[in-house]
């Protein structure tokens, strides 16, 4: 049995009369590409999908988890932006979009990061992956090692570019928007996304975004294209306005024009049909009752994040309540699910989140139940 503790919190510029944030299917918007995700980012909560988990290769999106772990390895301290890397002979012989690096030339971490980011360079790509594992094969484990934490489980990498056209190198559109998330969780990835022109080589070779959409669609972080002929157009675009972060995720586009069509449809639609709401801060969260144990109650804290998306602009009326667990039973430990905080608006459930205790509690003995005991009896 539970008992329901309802308390009215706080009242929120909410939209009335609009439903929660559910997510649309196909049809629902005209995407013409037959793959193609809509997720916000800081909840991860997915708003658009279509053929989501459909197996289909990524091209140079391959590149947004190349990126990552790199940006990873530079946050960790593993190297620096201002490390020399050696393009080796391997690395120089790729085509495709490249800076034509030649055997044994060096160039600054900072420079190759940007040469991806940009221009999505292949052979920087590899540069880097020899670079931070040794060979492209065991930073290709990494990054399926990575994938697999990072729940992508419609994806096998086989090399680091997108390059080859190869079968069992694939993702899909929900994964791709899964690692993109990731990537720009990473503030400094955006200083290398977001530029439209730059150059390399003491300003003698140009770089220009392969992603346009930096340059006209206001908002846009990254964040990454790819094209190959039988993975056609691919992009995972990100765009920020107001402190909201959407990435929209477009795969096997018939054209660039269409590519980024979809995608400013998807980010259109973000923009203005959701807003990402706070929730009650941790303070005003009742204790759940504790049996047995050294203290009374336990304090409770989110199992998610601090806001959440709710669908429409504007207005007022949503109310939280909290459904706790009639009695923990000692020993309590912090993360064990202890109750529910639920979001209602006119009397339909918008949201619930999982609430769990925010430290430990142990269970106390026979000597302490008594004295305990004594204590309530006797009023001490």
């Amino acid at each position: 049995m539970k008992r329901l503790l309802s308390v009215l919190l706080l009242l929120f510029l909410l939209p009335r009369g609009m439903a929660s944030a559910e997510p649309l299917r196909d049809g629902d918007l005209k995407i013409a590409a037959p793959y193609a995700v809509l997720m916000e980012k800081e909840t991860g909560e997915v708003l658009y999908e279509k053929g989501a988990h459909e197996r289909t290769l990524p091209a140079s999106v391959t590149k947004v988890m190349t990126l990552l772990l790199i940006v990873e390895d530079i946050e960790n301290g593993k190297i620096s932006p201002d490390d020399i890397v050696t393009a080796s002979a391997r690395a120089a012989s790729f085509g495709g979009s490249c800076v034509y690096l030649e055997e044994g030339e060096q160039m600054s971490v900072d420079e190759m990061l940007k040469c991806i980011a940009v221009v999505s360079a292949n052979d920087c790509a590899v540069a880097m992956a020899e670079h931070l594992c040794g060979t492209e094969e065991v930073f290709v484990e990494r990054m399926n090692r990575r994938a697999g934490e990072l729940g992508m489980a419609d994806t096998h990498f086989t090399n680091c570019t997108g390059l080859f056209e190869d079968e069992d190198h694939y993702t899909s559109a929900w994964d791709v928007a899964l690692m993109s998330r990731e990537l720009i969780g990473h503030e400094l990835i955006k200083q290398y996304s977001t530029i439209w022109m730059d150059s390399i080589r003491g300003g003698s070779f140009q770089l220009s975004n392969t992603n346009k959409l930096v340059y006209w669609y206001p908002g846009c972080t990254g964040l990454k294209t790819g094209f190959t002929s039988k993975a056609m157009y691919c992009l995972a675009a990100t765009a920020e306005r107001d402190g909201v972060e959407y990435i929209a995720v477009i795969m096997h586009g018939d054209s660039i024009e269409s590519r980024n069509a979809d995608a400013k449809a998807l980010l259109n639609y973000a923009f203005a049909n959701f807003t990402l709401c706070p929730l009650p801060p941790e303070e005003e969260f009742p204790s759940a009752p504790v049996a047995y144990g050294s203290a009374e109650t336990v304090p409770l804290r989110l199992s998610s994040g601090e806001r959440f998306v709710l669908t429409g602009k504007g207005g007022e009326g949503c109310r939280f309540s909290y459904e706790l667990s009639e009695a923990l039973s000692a020993p309590v430990r912090e993360g064990d699910e202890a109750g529910l905080l639920i979001v209602t608006r006119g009397g339909e459930e918008l949201a619930r989140f999982s609430l769990t205790a925010a430290e430990d509690v142990e269970r106390i003995g026979v000597w302490g139940i008594f004295v305990r005991l004594a204590a309530s009896l006797f009023g001490l």
